[in-house]
């Protein structure tokens, strides 16, 4: 590991949280004027541990999908009312 595992740039990291691992790479790179191998052991060594830590910006899952279906059902209700279906 190398000196900067613990401070990543915070478009570096961003773009491991996206996915974008090689775009992290390049980033990396020219925010620090380092050589392609140490960039890439240092996004190497940075995902794995903060995978581990459970630590990350972006969420999986959620509910999104329940309040999509329940403001269509309340939308649903509301045009029924409007037409006297009630």
């Amino acid at each position: 590991m190398t000196e900067f595992d613990q401070d990543l740039p915070v478009e570096v990291a961003a773009a491991l949280e996206r996915g974008q691992k090689i775009e992290a790479i390049k980033l990396l790179r020219e925010l620090r004027g380092i050589g392609l191998k140490e960039a890439k052991d240092v996004v190497d060594g940075y995902v794995p541990a903060r995978r581990a830590g459970g630590v990350s910006v972006v969420q999986s899952g959620g509910h999104g999908g329940i309040f999509w279906l329940l403001g269509l059902v309340v939308l649903g209700v509301a045009v029924a009312w409007l037409f006297g279906a009630f």
